[in-house]
């Protein structure tokens, strides 16, 4: 069985290969069962990855509004990728704001630049800062 790391690797693959213009239906089931995430977490895997998309305006200008000189498409896909599952998190579910900004951070370290783990903490704990007030 998958863990929830594995699971978010999983959704920025995702969000990153339809960036990149993949054909995502016939892709994400292949990719999810290479992977070995199936069943329950299957379900978690592809909740996250759709409400990443069905909230992908709001989430966008959210990001937007905390990332100061930089504008989103300005940032590389991976950390882009992040930076949206890590907002819809925040934004959209009931985990602690600590845990998803963790993980976040976990993500970019794996994947992303030398960068990225600064740029997506601050733009995260903006995030959930304001989610707070």
């Amino acid at each position: 069985m998958a863990t929830r790391h594995q699971v978010r690797q999983s959704v920025v693959s995702l969000l990153y290969a339809n960036e990149m213009g993949s054909e995502m239906e016939e892709f994400s089931s292949e990719f999810l069962e290479e992977k070995k995430i199936r069943n329950d977490q299957k379900s978690f895997t592809l909740s996250l990855y759709n409400g990443v998309l069905d909230n992908l305006n709001l989430i966008d200008e959210e990001l937007n509004s905390h990332l100061g000189k930089w504008k989103l498409e300005e940032i590389g896909t991976v950390e882009r990728a992040i930076l949206r599952l890590g907002a819809y998190e925040i934004k959209f579910s009931d985990i602690d704001d600590a845990i998803i900004i963790n993980e976040a951070i976990l993500l970019a370290n794996e994947l992303g630049s030398d960068s990225s783990t600064r740029l997506i903490n601050g733009v995260l704990d903006a995030i959930s800062k304001d989610k707070a007030k």
